[in-house]
């Protein structure tokens, strides 16, 4: 974790680039964008990590793997016959 550039310690809290930032979630930990300032960690790409997290995933997570579908369904009908067709 490298600190964060240009942050500043305010009576709004910490700033960064004109943005009053909040301290990172639990669900958070583990991020490669999660950055400390002060003895806190902070988020490097958004503001508020909480709100991020309110709609179920954060997009800018690294941590969290997408979850793929299952495969699609293949209709045993349709493959007999592509088979017998030498497909």
């Amino acid at each position: 974790m490298s600190p964060l550039e240009n942050a500043a310690k305010t009576a709004e809290g910490v700033v960064v680039n004109g943005f009053v930032v909040s301290p990172v979630v639990e669900q958070c930990s583990g991020c490669d964008r999660v950055r400390e300032f002060d003895g806190q960690e902070f988020c490097s790409s958004y503001p508020i990590p909480a709100r991020k997290w309110a709609g179920g995933r954060c997009n800018f997570a690294t941590h969290v793997k997408a979850q793929t579908a299952a495969a699609a369904k293949v209709n045993p009908l349709k493959a007999s016959k592509r088979a017998a067709k030498g497909r």
